[in-house]
């Protein structure tokens, strides 16, 4: 935004010191000549003139005074507000520094706490999330464009094989760009879904979580028995407010994950829900390979699918915990992620809990409820 240049804040510091020391002068030598006015000097007091003979003697001095004010408050004043706004020019060079793209500088100001030290921690705070969310897109953004191109060069390569050898099966060919094809919808739908959820655009609604985790289960039955895993659902009514497209896609993302992520037999998942006073949680755990804190603690990344990148039908496109981390924060909840020491990993969701479902439930809950159980929407 353009501003017509005006005066320094040190200039206007300086000129405020001054302007005050020089009222503060004035005030003291009225307060002395009427002082002088009222009290008669012993040499003046038979003088004609007595008040002319009081100005004569005491303005001089006035001045003076006035005039050792005035550079005093200047110099003085010059010195204090550079002083007091040596911080700021740190600040300043910090946020010019930020602004043409260097977001790993910090202020780091030495001292006590007071109000400029505190500016500067908190925009040191604001510049490292800043740069680790910069950090965070610029991989993100690298991945999605090398898996992005996976589908879109083994579609291109298929296609130079059909166009250089008519006599080859056309059968195949069709069916692995199908697949293929599939695979590339799937992470688009993906990363849009992914990009709603950051932009929290949805209205919050009545969600009771052990619906939705009872409904991800059922739904995803099938899969867990061609893999052979045993899903063992438990808990409690578990209202909160959130969109319930979302968390469906929430729960579903954790239980898929936990089936394919499982042993190659004889696989159990647990999913689970539990209400507190204040949170509501939705647990799901699942057993499978030993994994490390390490470890664990990525697999909430883009693209990241634990030990290895698995290359079944069931694989994914590696965002399913990259999607539930984004939108349980959407949520203003808490993702966590530990290690179970048999193997395989234990999840939890905990959310903001509203009004208990049940007696005086809102209607608005009480249809989604109707609406789950019946496979209707509205």
């Amino acid at each position: 935004m353009h501003r017509e240049p005006g005066m320094s804040v040190r200039l206007k510091l300086t000129l405020s010191y001054a302007g005050f020391l020089m009222l503060a002068g004035v005030l003291l030598l009225a307060a002395g000549w009427v002082f002088l006015d009222r009290v008669a000097h012993p040499g003046l007091i038979f003088m004609p003139d007595y008040r002319f003979a009081v100005v004569r003697q005491f303005a001089p001095i006035a001045a003076s005074v006035l005039a050792f004010l005035l550079v005093f408050g200047l110099l003085g004043g010059w010195f204090l507000a550079g002083r007091m706004l040596a911080p700021l020019t740190r600040i300043t060079y910090a946020t010019r520094m930020a602004a043409n793209g260097t977001l790993s500088h910090r202020i780091r100001l030495p001292g006590r706490e007071d109000e400029f030290r505190e500016l500067a921690d908190a925009f040191d705070t604001m510049l490292a999330r800043l740069e680790a969310h910069v950090a965070e897109q610029q991989r993100f953004a690298a991945n999605a464009s090398h898996e992005l191109r996976t589908p879109l060069a083994i579609s291109k390569a298929l296609l130079d094989v059909a166009r250089t050898d008519p006599d080859h099966d056309t059968g195949e060919l069709v069916d692995r760009l199908h697949a293929v094809n599939t695979r590339a919808i799937d992470l688009t739908e993906a990363l849009l879904l992914l990009s709603r959820a950051e932009r929290r655009t949805f209205t919050r609604e009545p969600v009771d979580l052990s619906l939705l985790a009872e409904e991800a289960t059922e739904t995803l039955l099938p899969l867990a028995e061609k893999h052979g895993v045993t899903i063992e659902t438990r808990g409690d009514v578990a209202p909160t407010a959130g969109s319930p497209t979302l968390l469906l896609q929430l729960t579903t993302n954790l239980v898929h994950n936990a089936i394919v992520h499982n042993l190659p037999e004889q696989g159990t998942v647990w999913v689970s829900t539990r209400a507190r006073p204040d949170t509501v949680t939705l647990t799901v755990e699942n057993t499978g390979e030993r994994l490390t804190p390490e470890l664990a603690s990525t697999l909430t990344e883009p693209f990241q699918r634990g030990t290895e990148r698995i290359h079944t039908d069931h694989a994914g496109v590696g965002l399913g915990l990259a999607i539930v981390k984004t939108i349980t924060h959407a949520h203003d909840g808490t993702l966590t992620l530990t290690p179970r020491s048999e193997g395989g990993v234990h999840i939890t969701v905990e959310l903001t809990a509203t009004a208990h479902a049940g007696v005086g439930q809102p209607d608005a809950l009480q249809r989604y409820h109707q609406r789950l159980r019946t496979g209707t929407s509205e």
